[in-house]
Order: structure tokens, then C-alpha cells, then sequence
């Protein structure tokens, strides 16, 4: 096996001790000038504190994220198809975590990096924590799936099979199969002097195969690739109480001889590969940032292999070769019994039938202000915008009734003039993207801003580039140096009184796939202060104006770190006067340090801080002396919680502020980031609920130490049960069922 990169002798990680020597990765100032003028700033001088005892790394966080998906997988409560879910998600979180931050610390390493990170890990350092770490994960989701699920799911009736174990009637059904829907479209791939190591795809599973030549005492190699445009399991037999499943890689293994005959099959085991997708390019030197990124994604198909997940029992002799040709050293290796990419797990949970494994179907309600008699004609949804502005919260209600819906209809209105769009991620087939298809063939003016760079999504948002501009779309990709993630829709619609801007802002994409899973709220609104700075945003996205300032929202990478820094300082003031003091954030990942500093500071004031953080938290909350008033709060449950939404007190007149930006760095600085101020009462009313209903979680909810550590919130005595995601679904199903009185909702925001 070749020697490691990382030597096994290495000394386990251990807490950056205070006495070793600062040395930020980004010593100068990290000032940025785009093509367009605006300037991104973060200036590592301003941060006053630095090491372990202030923050937590953010590759060890976001595995802590994926422990606490782990649970809801070893959680005996949870249905068993949704438990088998969760596993596929674990992994699938794994998949992307290797591609994304393993191989971008392994760029930085095998570049000589020594720098340490704002926690005072060096790359190095950073690596073998996270190998020990996943080491230990992988145990634990391998035996939860094979040690507990599959056998109760056997129990009820779901069985996966080994093709040995069939009788003759299934296998005879297998083999039919494999001869029909498998073998015609498999390719095996000798290794030999005329043929060379074949290229072994991102994520792919692969049967390395030894095989000898009667007569011969040569070894030789071939590989399989094993479809992955084929199901990871094929149904034998399917009743209402009884399913009996067979892996193809398993079939295939059992039929190898098909591909190979008149040669002796020595041994056939699987292995997989996870490539670096994290490829640097500087897009200030590209002349075309579509063919920039099309580049980029050819390249990730041959990246640096980061991951290599082989079968336990493979004979060394294969291993050995195998891992010399694919060029990776023992830290890349991860050794395993049995199937290996159970993120195809989440297939067991699309199986026919059996619905006490899994959750209660759950259909999106129709938003309160799209009530109307069946007997009368449904009104416009520009008429609904103009009554009032409204909250929609997905998947509590309907995405396709209301979001999808404006666009639908502003693509066949014929006072609609004009609709612009941000989009970051959509589905293949999106109704949307049709919509303004049809809109611009009408000879409406549609823009659209897509970013190119969503990582994982890029090949998507290419093709539906090149389908919008076919079909007349203005399509821009926005601003060298800066993701464009904010989500916006804006129409402008001729009317009486002259023309009228009807917009959308929302926490989530346009995507209808995810709009279901996801949880995200949107904001309608056709006010003319908000639709102004919306305009101003696609301004600065299409043309030129770095000092465009704006009235209400606050926009990134110019104003929102500034206003945000404010707003924070407004409540320390406040605090220091003896006021009541008080912060709420609802976030994906809280990772800026410069933000975290000021939430220190905001602590040790007396502000009360409460942090609903889903993913990374490099913040430590509860630590005596640096965050005694810091609680961080997240919660894993039957929907990803997805929104973004701010509470400041305001010295009684309470701030709330909603968008795509977390608390970090990129969303800060370097991305074109929107929060729109939420001012109605009742909709204030409704976040009020809503993040206190967070809070009060008994069931989902998990909470951090001052130790780094999380641990579940379970119900206290005399508690009733409250899990956030049953009770909004319950709230919708009762549209006459009244929010909790403001007072006493409040009460929870003030504790």
C-alpha cells in the first residue's frame, strides 16, 4: 500500500494550546475589487480574538450537524422507512463534505499551507480530526443500518436479499432481469498493456475483478462499472404486506461469468471514489464565465480522488494495485464490510406500500388569502397582493399555489410587462422556467440572473440558461467575484393608476421538489418602497452601479454586515442603559467571526441572545465570562429547516428580518445577499410564534454546552409534547385556529 500522506505516527489532535503563535491564514487585508466596482471587505485586523477557547472548527461543527442527522436515524420513535432515509442522508452529507471541504483542505495542504484557521488548526490538523471523527461515524451508521434496521425491516415485511438465498423461481426473475435491463448496457473494462487503467467516475460503484486464464498463473484486472442510472435494488415480488428486494450490484457480482467467458472469476469486490470538487478559477480572467464553468465542470470529473471506499474483504494483492493506480495513500482509504454508498438508501423509502413506516403523507395547505367560495371566480393573484402583504411558510403551505403560481400567472397576464428573476436552483422540469419560457415568447421583457456556480447544480442552470436565451430570455450570471443567492421575483404590471411592481423575496429557491421538504417562508408584497430597492438590486446585478443605496432592504456585500453590526450595537447600548436587550437569529450556519466577536461583546453586556443555528455553530455559547446570555439552539426533524429570519428588540419596536443570508463570511461579502424588513403586525405576530414555537421544542430540539457539545431537549415534567414541524402542520390544517396571544408568545422571545 503506498505510504500516507499523513503518517499513522502523528499525535492525535488536541485543543489549540494559548500559548502557540497567531498566524491568521489571510494575515493582509481580504479586499476584492470586481469588475463592477463593488467592494467586498473583511479585515482579519479587526478580529480581537483567536484559537479554540473562542471558536469551534467548522469542518468538527459540521460533522456534529451530521451526528445529530445520525440520531434521527437511530431514533427507535422515528418510522423505520424514515429511519433508513436518514441514513442515505448521512451519507449523502458525507458524499458532499468530502467533495467540498475534505478537498479543499486538501488543496491546501498538499500547496505547503501551515497557516492556522480562526481556531488554530492548521490543514494538517484539521484532516486527521476529521478522519478520526468519520472513522467513528461510519461504525455508527453501519451498524445502526445493518444491525438494526434491516433486520426489522425484515420483520415487517421488507427483505433484501442475497441472490444465494433466492430460490430458483426469484433467481430465474433476477436473472431475466440482468440479461434484459443490466448486462446490454454494461461495459467490462480489461487492464492489461493494450488497455489501460480505466478513468473511475465521482461516486461511482466499480467491481474490481481478479480473474486468471485457465492454464496461466497470471493474475489480471478488469472493472465493472455498476449503472447507477438502474435502481439500487430490484423488486422480486411486491404485495400490500411483503417486498423482497435484490441489490443489482449483487446480481451482477453473481453473473459476472456472463461477461468474462471461458476465465476463471477469482474474486469480485466493490469499490467507490469521491473526487475534489472544490476547483479553484479566476473568474476575473475569465471572457466567458458560462464556458468558465462548463470548464470547470469537465475538470471535476477528473479531480483529485479525496475518498476511496473499498470492501474490506477485497484481496490485498487487488487492494494494493487498485490504490497504486488510483493514486491515493492510506488516508484516503476507508475500509468496510458489506454495500458500500448507502446514500441509495433513501430508496428503501420510495418502496410501495407499508404506510405505518413512514411519516403521514403531508399536503401543503392553501394560504389563508387564496380562500375563496368555489362558486365564484378565482381572483388574480395580483388582486390578493394588492389587499395586503402576506407570509407564505413552506411546506406548510403550498408552493405551487402560491409562489409558482405568481409566476405562472404573471407569464400569461396580458398587463404583465416585464418579470425579473433571481435563481440559484430549480428543478430539471420546473414550472417556473417554463412559465417565463412562455413569457418571453409573448414578447414580455424577462430577465433572469442565474448563477452559474451553485455548487452541484451547475450543469442544471446551464442548460436552463441556454433554454431561457433560445427562447429570448435576458439571461445575465451576475457579478464577477460574487455568488448571486439572494431569491427575488419581481413583476411590473400595467394598470389603471399606471404601472405597478408586484414582488416576491424569499428564504428558499424556486424549486417545487424542495419546496416540499424544505422549510422556507416568502414574502409578498406590491409595496412601492420594497419594489424600488428590488429594482435597485437587478440594476446593480445587469449593469453598473456599485453606490446604489437602498431604502428598506438590506444588501449584500455592501450594507448588510454593516447594518447587521448596528443593529447588534443597538442592543448593547441598550443593555448598558439597563433596557430590556434581546437578539434572536435563525440561521443555516453561523461561521463569521467578526459577527461571532460581536455577539461576544453583546453577551457580556447583558443582551439576551438565543441562536437557532441548523448546521455549523463555530460560536460557544454558555461559557462562563464570554457568553453566559448565548443560547444556540437546532433542530432535525421531518423537514430541513432552511429559513433565515433576524429579531432584534429595538428598544420595544421590534426588528424582523428575513432572506437567504446566514451569519458567514461568503454570504457577507461575497455573495449579493437580500433581507426584507417583515413591518406588517400580523405577519411580525406570525414570526413571533414561530421562533418562540422553535424554542419551546421538546421532541426535535437540541442545544449546545459550553463544551461544544449538543444534547437533545426531552420533555420535563408537566410538559406537553411539542415538536415544531406536527404543530405548524397541525396550525395549517385549522386555518381558524388562532395564533398563541401575542403576550404570551413574547414572553418567550423576552425569557
Amino acid at each position: 500500500m503506498p505510504k500516507s500522506s499523513f503518517s499513522p505516527e502523528e499525535p492525535a489532535f488536541t485543543p489549540q494550546s494559548k500559548s502557540r503563535k497567531k498566524k491568521l491564514a489571510n494575515p493582509k487585508k481580504n479586499e476584492v475589487l470586481t469588475q463592477k466596482g463593488l467592494k467586498k471587505d473583511y479585515s482579519p485586523s479587526e478580529l480581537k480574538i483567536f484559537g479554540s477557547d473562542y471558536f469551534i472548527n467548522y469542518e468538527l461543527s459540521w460533522l456534529k450537524f451530521n451526528w445529530r442527522v445520525l440520531s434521527a436515524a437511530q431514533d427507535e420513535k422515528m418510522p423505520l422507512l424514515e429511519r433508513a432515509k436518514f441514513i442515505g442522508i448521512v451519507c449523502s452529507n458525507l458524499d458532499e463534505f468530502f467533495q467540498k471541504r475534505v478537498g479543499g483542505l486538501k488543496r491546501q495542504y498538499h500547496a505547503g499551507v501551515t497557516e492556522l484557521s480562526v481556531d488554530g488548526l492548521t490543514p494538517k490538523e484539521q484532516l486527521n480530526a476529521i478522519r478520526k471523527d468519520i472513522k467513528k461515524m461510519i461504525i455508527a451508521y453501519r451498524n445502526c443500518y445493518f444491525n438494526e434496521l434491516i433486520p426489522k425491516l425484515e420483520d415487517e415485511g421488507i427483505r433484501i436479499m442475497n441472490y444465494a438465498d433466492l430460490d430458483a423461481a426469484y433467481k430465474q426473475i433476477a436473472d431475466d432481469y440482468f440479461e434484459k435491463q443490466l448486462y446490454p448496457i454494461i461495459t467490462p473494462l480489461a487492464v492489461d498493456e493494450g488497455h489501460p487503467f480505466p478513468f473511475i467516475s465521482n461516486k461511482s460503484r466499480s467491481l474490481a475483478i481478479k480473474l486468471q486464464h485457465p492454464g496461466s498463473d497470471e493474475s489480471l484486472f478488469a472493472r465493472i462499472k455498476i449503472p447507477a442510472n438502474r435502481p439500487r435494488w430490484i423488486e422480486l415480488e411486491s404485495t400490500e404486506s411483503s417486498v423482497i428486494l435484490l441489490s443489482i450490484s449483487d446480481l451482477i457480482i453473481n453473473n459476472i461469468g456472463r461477461f468474462f467467458p471461458g476465465m476463471d472469476i477469482q474474486s469480485a469486490h466493490i469499490f467507490r471514489v469521491t473526487r475534489n470538487a472544490d476547483l479553484e478559477r479566476n473568474e476575473e480572467e475569465a471572457d466567458d464565465l458560462l464556458e468558465m464553468i462548463t470548464d470547470e465542470l469537465r475538470e471535476r470529473r477528473f479531480a483529485e480522488i479525496v475518498r476511496v471506499e473499498v470492501d474490506k474483504k477485497m484481496p490485498p494483492d487487488v487492494k494494493n494495485y487498485l490504490f497504486d493506480q488510483l493514486g491515493v495513500r492510506s488516508h484516503d482509504i476507508y475500509e468496510m464490510e458489506g454495500p458500500l454508498g448507502l446514500a441509495d438508501a433513501v430508496q428503501l423509502h420510495n418502496v410501495s406500500g407499508f404506510p405505518g413506516l413512514k411519516f403521514p403523507n403531508w399536503t401543503p395547505t392553501l394560504h389563508p388569502v387564496f380562500k375563496h367560495e368555489i362558486d365564484q371566480e378565482a381572483p388574480s393573484i395580483f388582486s390578493i397582493i394588492r389587499k395586503g402583504d402576506f407570509m407564505v411558510h413552506h411546506p406548510y403551505h403550498s408552493f405551487e399555489s402560491s409562489t409558482q403560481r405568481f409566476i405562472e400567472e404573471a407569464a400569461a397576464d396580458p398587463k404583465v410587462l416585464a418579470i425579473k428573476q433571481t435563481l440559484y436552483r430549480t428543478s430539471n422540469d420546473s414550472p417556473a422556467m417554463h412559465a417565463l419560457v412562455k413569457a418571453a415568447e409573448d414578447d414580455k421583457q424577462v430577465a433572469v440572473l442565474i448563477e452559474l456556480k451553485a455548487r452541484f447544480d451547475e450543469e442544471r442552470n446551464i442548460t436552463w440558461a441556454q433554454r431561457l436565451e433560445k427562447a429570448g430570455v435576458h439571461v445575465s450570471y451576475g457579478i464577477s467575484g460574487l455568488k448571486i443567492h439572494t431569491k427575488m421575483t419581481i413583476v411590473v404590471r400595467e394598470e389603471e393608476n399606471g404601472l405597478r411592481r408586484y414582488a416576491h423575496i424569499g428564504t428558499g429557491n424556486y424549486h417545487p421538489d424542495t419546496a416540499q421538504l424544505y422549510e422556507d417562508l416568502g414574502y409578498f408584497t406590491c409595496r412601492n418602497d420594497i419594489a424600488s430597492d428590488i429594482s435597485d438590486i437587478f440594476n446593480l446585478l445587469t449593469g453598473y452601479a456599485p453606490d446604489q443605496n437602498y431604502s428598506k432592504m438590506l444588501v449584500a456585500p455592501k450594507h448588510l454586515r454593516k447594518s447587521m453590526i448596528s443593529y447588534i450595537e443597538d442592543e448593547i447600548t441598550a443593555a448598558k442603559k439597563g433596557e430590556p436587550a434581546r437578539i434572536i437569529a435563525k440561521m443555516n450556519n453561523l461561521e463569521d467571526p467578526l459577527i461571532i466577536q460581536k455577539l461576544y461583546e453583546a453577551s457580556a453586556a447583558g443582551v439576551k441572545i438565543d441562536l437557532i443555528v441548523r448546521s455549523v455553530c463555530r460560536l460557544i455559547p454558555a461559557k462562563k465570562g464570554l457568553s453566559d446570555n448565548i443560547r444556540v439552539h437546532a433542530i432535525i426533524g421531518r423537514f430541513l429547516e432552511h429559513s433565515r429570519c433576524y429579531y432584534f428588540h429595538n428598544g420595544g419596536n421590534d426588528l424582523y428580518y428575513i432572506g437567504s443570508a446566514d451569519w458567514m463570511h461568503r454570504n457577507l461579502d461575497a455573495r449579493v445577499e437580500a433581507l426584507v424588513p417583515i413591518e406588517e403586525p400580523v405577519l411580525k405576530e406570525y414570526l413571533q410564534f414561530f421562533l418562540s414555537l422553535a424554542m419551546k421544542d421538546n421532541q426535535q430540539r437540541w442545544v449546545m454546552n459550553s463544551k461544544g457539545q449538543y444534547r437533545k431537549v426531552g420533555k420535563k415534567k408537566g410538559e406537553s409534547k411539542i415538536a415544531i414541524h406536527q404543530e405548524l402542520m397541525n396550525h395549517m390544517k385549522d386555518v381558524k385556529q388562532p395564533i398563541p396571544a401575542a403576550a404570551a408568545v413574547k414572553a418567550v422571545l423576552r425569557a
